[in-house]
């Protein structure tokens, strides 16, 4: 396996089906690419997810590549290539995972590899988890933890997650919304329907306390953050009887929230607006991560200038999207992303480019010679 070249690793770890929570092998495959390369790798196994900590070099300061071997199931949808056969077609690789990151990380050791041929000034490590297309409670946190605890503080870190719509150099992901999930449960007395004095329709109370949630916008934006939205998932009653007013009715719901608010201050309202109509409602709240922010400053300045240098584009900062594992990482250490182009990325015949690959590689290899000398 030829250590600049991010093809060879990235087939590799293709055709490992990590699909979460399984590994499948894929973290021994970089451990050995990153070991060849004199990385002192740290395998971290928190409950039944395995996870990597490498670092190559002992001066300051140091630069951190995060990114996940887990990858999501190939779905339904008709694949034309095996998603794990790593195949190249017509002059791009094909396989889950290609663009949703396991490109990413493959150029991440290239370019390390590229760059510490040249340049021995400071050090770079590699935060690599397999937790987080899932539960992501083994994986980044954790291994935020271990390294708090072991003195491996990085001076910036970069998540290889698919930032860019069309082209290579096109975005930086800044920030990230936050998110919170909720299920709101009403319960009433079953009826007849022909008779409704004899019941309590939870339905209704519950479709109240919904129009209530979306009657007006929870924001307008902020200067680097779209509107807040809260989304209705799902409703459920479970009826299958037209002439009998249900027991129970639930809902579920997500909101993705920017800088103005908080997760326990976004709870509180739901529970406030919902109890309004429906002062017995159930409700389970789950807060996935709270709003960030990397404030535009010398190193996202740095990054954009090495990132521009490489593409000959000047990339756009922004904050839109799902929620990231940079989510954690940024009580660490200032953290921002950017990687492949994601068009294909948790769709079937997931694939990149051989000529992107090559380039993000170059990209990266930028980055570490503007923030390492």
């Amino acid at each position: 396996m030829n250590g600049t070249d991010p093809l060879s690793l990235a087939r590799a770890l293709i055709r490992c089906p990590s699909v979460t929570p399984e590994d499948a092998g894929a973290q021994d495959v970089l451990a050995m690419a990153l070991g060849a390369l004199g990385f002192r790798v740290f395998p971290l196994t928190f409950g039944a997810i395995r996870n990597t900590y490498a670092r190559l070099g002992d001066a300051p300061p140091l630069f951190c590549f995060a990114g996940h071997t887990d990858v999501v199931p190939p779905g339904a949808a008709a694949w034309s290539v095996d998603p794990f056969g790593a195949e190249i077609r017509n002059g791009c690789l094909y396989g889950r995972g290609a663009s949703d990151m396991k490109g990413a990380i493959a150029a991440f050791v290239a370019a390390a590899a590229l760059h510490r041929a040249v340049n021995r000034k400071g050090s770079i490590s590699l935060l690599i988890t397999g937790d987080e297309e899932g539960a992501a409670q083994d994986g980044t946190a954790k291994v935020l933890e271990w390294m708090a605890e072991n003195g491996e503080r990085p001076d910036f870190c970069l998540v290889g997650e698919p930032t860019n719509p069309q082209r290579l150099g096109e975005v930086i992901k800044i920030g990230r919304r936050g998110s919170l999930n909720a299920t709101i449960t009403v319960h009433g007395r079953q009826g007849h329907v022909a008779y409704p004095a004899l019941a309590d329709n939870p339905v209704h109370r519950l479709l109240g306390a919904l129009a209530s949630l979306i009657a007006a916008p929870l924001d307008a934006g902020s200067a680097w953050f779209e509107p807040s939205s809260l989304q209705i998932t799902s409703i459920d009653v479970g009826n299958r009887a037209s002439n009998v007013i249900p027991a129970t009715a639930r809902a579920a719901l997500n909101i993705r929230f920017n800088d103005l608010h908080h997760g326990e201050d976004l709870a509180a309202w739901l529970k406030a607006a919902t109890g309004r109509h429906a002062d017995s409602a159930e409700l389970t709240i789950a807060i996935g991560g709270e709003a960030f922010l990397t404030e535009p400053g010398p190193d996202i300045a740095k990054l954009a200038a090495a990132i521009e240098a490489a593409t000959g584009i000047a990339p756009r900062l922004e904050t839109g999207g799902g929620t990231s594992d940079a989510r954690f990482i940024k009580g660490l250490c200032p953290v921002a992303e950017f990687g492949l182009v994601g068009a294909s990325m948790h769709q079937a015949d997931e694939h990149v480019p051989l000529g992107e690959l090559a380039a993000l590689r170059d990209i990266y290899r930028a980055v570490l010679g503007a923030f390492l000398g």
